[in-house]
């Protein structure tokens, strides 16, 4: 694998990884995410590893490969497609065609575009201007945020959001800064804000068994929405559909052998928000 930085990212040019379309998840109806690339966070469990590097990256898949000699490494010149490279820069124009192509699904659906990550605080300016241009047409918009940054810069991306899929992980602020490099008070202080202001927010709660998947944690978070007037949440079970990444990467998994949690575990998680009065998805 090779790195390379590409030019500078300015407000006007943001650096994505990915465009999905037709998700069901992330937001209501039929969704377009687009994926900045980029994360400062450093969650064991991240299931999208191509996305923390801010740099666009250069993979080879063995199985495409035809160990051509001399291998040129280029992606424009592999005859195979073997070198794939994972990340682009697009413009704010460039962006708009792209996911307005998706709009007879989002006035059909109710659905819109959705911005993930990586961290979409990262490129925040960019990505600012881009929702208030979707609201202007009438498109429904989401971001997907561990709510880390400073408040300002949060609030104004927050203001030009339908929702705010606002993820909340490790709730013991030193493990989270030791474990995550997430600082924890200035998160919640985040959380505390959006709900002041009356944004809309939705909690989601990734199960991740030895992190995020024990009772006093789990409390924490519940007592937390509670006294915020936040009455819904979703839970994001741990899974393993990341671990090829990071082969293909050539980084270490370091979750390899932990098992998801059983069905039961997860209806469990289920039972105890639904009875202190919250609405569950599980997924979403």
């Amino acid at each position: 694998m090779t790195l390379f930085a590409g030019p500078r990212i300015s407000s006007d040019v943001a650096r994505i990884f990915n465009i999905q379309r037709y998700s069901l998840n992330d937001g209501q109806g039929i969704r377009t995410v687009v994926f900045f690339k980029g994360c400062p966070h450093t969650c064991p469990w991240c299931a999208n590893p191509e996305s923390i590097s801010v740099k666009i990256e250069t993979v080879r898949r063995e199985s495409k490969c035809l160990h051509c000699q001399p291998c040129l490494r280029d992606v424009k010149e592999c005859p195979s497609g073997a070198f794939e490279q994972i990340g682009r820069d697009i413009t704010l124009d460039e962006l708009m065609c792209e996911v307005m192509k998706d709009d007879v699904f989002f006035r059909a659906s109710g659905g819109g575009v959705t911005l993930s990550g990586g961290e979409v605080l990262m490129q925040a300016e960019f990505a600012t201007r881009f929702l208030a241009r979707l609201r202007q047409l009438g498109v429904h918009t989401a971001i997907e945020t561990a709510g880390d940054a400073p408040a300002q810069r949060l609030l104004r991306l927050a203001q030009q959001c339908d929702e705010v899929l606002f993820d909340l992980k490790i709730m013991d602020a030193e493990r989270a800064r030791q474990v995550l490099n997430i600082n924890l008070p200035r998160v919640l202080a985040n959380l505390n804000m959006l709900a002041a202001e009356g944004i809309t927010v939705v909690p989601r709660l990734p199960l991740i068994p030895g992190f995020t998947l024990n009772e006093d944690n789990i409390q924490r978070i519940l007592a937390l929405l509670h006294s915020l007037g936040l009455r819904v949440l979703h839970l994001l079970p741990f899974h393993q559909y990341g671990e090829p990444k990071y082969r293909l990467l050539e980084r270490e998994w370091t979750m390899a052998g932990v098992a998801p949690p059983a069905m039961a575990e997860v209806a469990e998680v289920q039972r105890v928000a639904e009875q202190a009065g919250f609405q569950v998805t599980v997924g979403g």
